[in-house]
């Protein structure tokens, strides 16, 4: 083992595996507190195949960071903890190294809800749990997937939702919009950012509205995107930005480049955005309020079929984006979608209330568990259900 901290002396029940490196560490960051939870019902660890991926995510959890670079160190870290279940954040090719190990149960359990194609793919054939969120991520897996057996999902919700987040943008008497780009992805199927597109044009279009305050919450791949284009296009939002705050210092008009957007939502009272979770977690938190997505690719029809929030929201692409002022500011005086909207985060998340989401995700380990002591021979006091 290269890691100063001893596999040997860790106890563990529970391993969260993130193989990657810094540029996706969200992925994992946005589970911690989750985990910590579920370490005080069964012990759990992180591991980690990058360094830099373990530096940092040892100064955001009290858990043990383990660091395994090599495969073989990987399978001596196994050998030593001895776990019951591996959960996994993502669908990354790493993964397979972890996968191979039979001695305990693989969980995938993501890291949010969305419509992107990537969220329903083969890889859920790996794994012997696929913890989704409600209805329409069930549908997504079973419709799109050749063969899926789709017991193998279990309806979780959302737990980062449950949290309690202190706010990390100032109050404001002001209107604010939160404007949150995703990024554009690994592939042109999976491209749904406005970044490169729109950008400039939804700035200027917010910052047009009488009594509005201007948030900018990127996704975090897009601050840091070697795309020309989506970097002058945050570029010029953020110069948008600058400008606006010359000309009126006290709007309070913000870019936020870092922390959790789901500590930005609270004090935001519209929100324009694209495909992608940052829209179902505003649907379930900030049910009340207006949301706009945008629509690169001008398929009207499709986005209606695939992406079920779009029926429910306002739509803007290249022809009406010169709309995008007069709508914001129609739904921000009378939010004609309220109650679609209500209608639709019964189809995401199963009418979940707030906590019910963390207390499934920690019975429905638990059940695993057991399951795993069950199907390895193992005797196990006491008694849950099995997932």
């Amino acid at each position: 083992m290269t890691d100063q901290t001893d596999p040997v002396g860790v106890a563990v029940e529970v391993v969260a595996y993130y193989p990657d490196d810094p540029t996706r560490v969200y992925q994992l960051l946005q589970w911690l507190p989750v985990l910590e939870l579920l370490d005080t019902v069964h012990k759990v660890a992180v591991v980690t195949r990058d360094p830099r991926t373990a530096a940092v995510a040892r100064r955001r959890t009290r858990l043990p960071v383990l660091l395994a670079p090599e495969f073989a160190e990987l399978a001596e870290l196994y050998d030593a903890l001895a776990p019951k279940v591996a959960l996994y954040v993502n669908n990354s090719m790493l993964n397979f190294h972890s996968l191979l190990d039979s001695r305990f149960l693989h969980v995938h359990i993501g890291h949010g809800e969305s419509d992107k194609q990537s969220m329903a793919s083969n890889n859920a054939k790996a794994y012997d749990r696929v913890l989704v969120a409600g209805e329409a991520a069930v549908q997504r897996h079973v419709t799109g997937l050749l063969e899926y057996d789709g017991s193998r999902l279990v309806r979780v919700g959302r737990p980062q939702l449950d949290l309690d987040r202190a706010p990390i943008v100032a109050e404001s008497p002001r209107r604010t919009v939160l404007y949150a780009p995703t990024w554009e992805g690994d592939a042109d199927y999976n491209d749904y950012t406005s970044v490169d597109l729109f950008a400039d044009q939804i700035a200027g279009s917010v910052l047009a509205l009488p009594d509005v305050r201007l948030v900018y919450k990127p996704h975090p791949k897009v601050v840091t995107s070697p795309t020309p284009a989506i970097r002058a296009g945050h570029q010029a939002v953020l110069d948008r930005l600058a400008e606006a705050d010359r000309l009126d210092p006290g709007a309070g008009h913000v870019a936020v480049l870092d922390g959790d957007i789901l500590a930005v939502m609270g004090r935001c009272d519209a929100m324009v955005t694209d495909v992608s979770s940052v829209g179902l977690d505003w649907l379930f938190l900030r049910t009340d309020k207006p949301i706009v997505l945008t629509d690169r690719h001008g398929d009207a029809e499709r986005l209606r079929s695939e992406v079920p929030v779009s029926r429910c929201a306002d739509v803007v692409d290249a022809d009406s984006m010169d709309t995008l002022t007069a709508l914001l500011a129609a739904r921000l005086d009378h939010d004609e979608h309220h109650l679609a909207r209500v209608a639709m985060r019964r189809h995401y998340f199963d009418d979940l209330a707030p906590g019910e989401s963390t207390e499934r995700f920690l019975t429905t380990v638990s059940g695993l568990v057991v399951r795993r002591d069950q199907l390895a021979g193992v005797p196990h006091r006491g008694s849950a259900e099995t997932a």
